[in-house]
């Protein structure tokens, strides 16, 4: 995307007035906005269009939201915030874990909303100056350039959440990271309210990804009773 371009936003809400008040508020704001009814109509718009970030609604016809984040998380890393009337934490660590960025809860203020996703293009965007720089511990290969993980020379798709921890952590192996420090990486202006268990939510995912048996990980050490830290020898 072009330096000034606006950035696109799909809004995924099956009420009407609903999605046409978030897509004025983000108008406002100098976003583009692209407006879903249903889970089919979003998965198509969203392949078309590209966006930046969707705001997706969880209970919405044909595809259901959580369907359609496990679908565009196949095959891309878009920032996604979940939106919907359910304010149960379970409700919450299963979005995240399913890869979604933030939570809004409905009944909710447009200025909020739009905050949010200020707060979370800002998190995802790359930092200015990264240059041309790459981490790499073994078959671990991070370049933070093209914002690209790859485990013995083969892509990893993170979550920005994710990519935000893999750096942190990466950058600074040996280091123990208490879990407050590390959401001040996913949060750094302290935008969102979150719960307990984030942190272990996205490092389980992580796991996953990159260890060779994650139950036995040996990247992602845990550090019982403070936090994590990134393995600072290569496994033998």
């Amino acid at each position: 995307m072009a330096q000034g371009e606006a950035k696109t936003v799909l809004v995924v809400e099956d009420d009407e007035n609903t999605s046409s008040l978030i897509a004025l508020y983000l108008e406002r704001e100098g976003f583009c906005a692209v407006t879903a009814g249903d889970g089919e109509t979003a998965l198509a718009l969203a392949g078309k269009h590209k966006p930046d970030l969707v705001v997706l609604d969880l209970m919405i016809p044909k595809v259901d939201g959580w369907e359609v984040c496990r679908r565009l998380r196949r095959t891309s890393e878009v920032p996604v915030i979940m939106l919907t009337a359910r304010g149960e934490e379970i409700d919450r660590v299963a979005g995240l874990t399913l890869g979604a960025d933030d939570y809004v809860v409905k009944p909710f203020s447009p200025r909020e909303l739009v905050a949010r996703v200020k707060a979370v293009l800002r998190r995802t965007s790359p930092a200015p100056g990264e240059g041309k720089k790459r981490l790499v511990h073994g078959p671990i290969c991070l370049d933070l350039e093209k914002r690209r993980l790859s485990v013995n020379k083969q892509p990893v798709s993170l979550t920005p959440h994710e990519y935000a921890l893999m750096v942190a952590l990466m950058a600074s192996p040996g280091r123990i990271f208490n879990r407050d420090e590390l959401l001040d990486c996913l949060y750094p202006m302290g935008e969102a309210v979150v719960i307990d268990r984030v942190v272990d939510v996205h490092i389980g995912k992580l796991r996953q990804k990159i260890e060779p048996t994650p139950a036995e990980p040996q990247y992602i050490i845990t550090v019982r009773g403070i936090g994590y830290r990134f393995a600072d020898r290569q496994p033998q």
